[in-house]
């Protein structure tokens, strides 16, 4: 198996000198994130990449050392989205043309915006196995050359550029936390650390519903997914490879998961906070951070907040998770005598909380009710946990039965 040494990392930097098509992002400290982990937090901020994300560094390496040598004119690549943006932009400024292929079910800004860079989109399947499937065969059918997202040596030492960059942005991080998807990114950065800074920590972070490293790293050969159902889809590969195995058993200290619900929460955080607007997959470093399974107590920490293509659909999803997991919106069931009044009076009781009634539902056909009851259903906007718990106490005090029904 063909590995990859720091020295292509090198290259790979050499190649990526176009500001244009990858330039270098900041990195901010966050105060109030490191008030809640008791540690220096810096954000590594590669959300704000031209195309929102790291992946242009690894394709554009690949595609500008395969067209140094002649080898290639036309690019194939599968991604639900970021991938395929990368590919495209790489591919449009070297002057290749190229066919993404993109599941069904991929976020209509991220095809349109992939479309943008100059790239023919196909729709295949319903997840990025599926969509790889018909890329490969695209690939096999011409002189193409396939990209692959992850399982390729010149893409891993493109996004190494990025550990390189974050060695140099803060000399004396502790811990570095890097999600992981397919492990190109992970593996590119673990090994810029090995070289210029072993002994700082690299932890990596997947998704619950998407992780495999766990399991490979247990059995020792890449384990996959048959589905994978997560909101952070930049991280959703159903699988790594073993290039990146490798690298991630050799070089990184530990690999953890999140749920999507600490995902969501990240999210909030970041938007709250940080003022960033990142996706599932920029959110998971924060989430890991901010989790049990991470101690970062007194250390200088760098979440790498790796991508910000976030669809406003999703984003919806995500802030009314979060918001109901805080009971920043709470959904009350109330049992009442189904009589006139009931319901402006309960009304004028939450309203005296100063708490907004988003809707309200009438539910008569409920099984435990005894004739002549009725369930009130209010979606209510409050300020938090504590603004719920006095309006549920009013409720209460005034005789009646009432339950939080939240779902998260």
């Amino acid at each position: 198996m063909v590995g990859v040494s720091f020295a292509d990392i090198e290259a790979a930097g050499d190649r990526l000198d176009d500001e244009s098509v990858v330039k270098r992002t900041p990195v901010e400290r966050s105060t109030s994130l490191g008030g809640m982990v008791d540690a220096d937090v810096r954000l590594k901020m590669e959300h704000l990449q031209w195309t929102g994300s790291f992946k242009t560094r690894g394709a554009y390496n690949k595609l500008a050392r395969e067209a140094g040598e002649g080898r290639i004119e036309h690019a194939v690549a599968a991604s639900a989205g970021n991938h395929a943006q990368g590919v495209a932009l790489a591919a449009t400024t070297l002057g290749i043309d190229s066919t993404i292929v993109m599941p069904k079910t991929a976020p209509q800004t991220k095809i349109d915006a992939t479309r943008g860079y100059g790239a023919t989109v196909e729709l295949r399947g319903t997840d990025f196995r599926e969509a790889m499937a018909h890329a490969k065969e695209l690939a096999n059918d011409g002189d193409s050359t396939f990209v692959h997202a992850y399982d390729d040596p010149d893409i891993v030492a493109g996004q190494g550029t990025l550990g390189v960059e974050m060695v140099e942005d803060c000399p004396d991080v502790d811990t570095v936390v890097v999600p992981i998807g397919g492990g190109g990114l992970i593996s590119g950065i673990s090994l810029a650390f090995a070289e210029l800074a072993p002994d700082v920590r690299v932890v990596g972070v997947q998704a619950e519903e998407a992780a495999t490293v766990p399991e490979s790293l247990d059995k020792g050969v890449p384990q996959t997914l048959d589905s994978v159902d997560t909101i952070a889809d930049g991280i959703a590969t159903g699988g790594v490879s073993e290039l990146t195995l490798g690298i991630i058993e050799e070089h990184v200290d530990r690999v953890i998961t999140v749920s999507d619900g600490q995902i969501a929460r990240a999210v909030l955080l970041l938007l709250e906070r940080a003022k960033q607007l990142v996706e599932g997959a920029g959110a998971a470093g924060v989430a890991a951070m901010l989790s049990d399974e991470l101690d970062v107590r007194g250390e200088t920490v760098m979440p790498l907040l790796c991508g910000g293509n976030l669809d406003m659909t999703m984003l919806q999803t995500v802030l009314v998770h979060a918001l109901t997991d805080r009971q920043q919106l709470l959904h009350l069931r109330v049992r009442i005598d189904d009589v006139p009044g009931r319901m402006a009076e309960l009304s004028t009781l939450i309203s005296e909380h100063d708490a907004n009634i988003r809707t309200v539902r009438h539910e008569r056909s409920v099984a435990d009710l005894d004739v002549g009851e009725a369930y009130l259903v209010f979606r209510i906007e409050t300020s938090g946990a504590e603004h719920s718990r006095s309006i549920t106490e009013s409720i209460t005090d005034r005789g009646y039965d009432v339950a939080i029904v939240n779902r998260t």
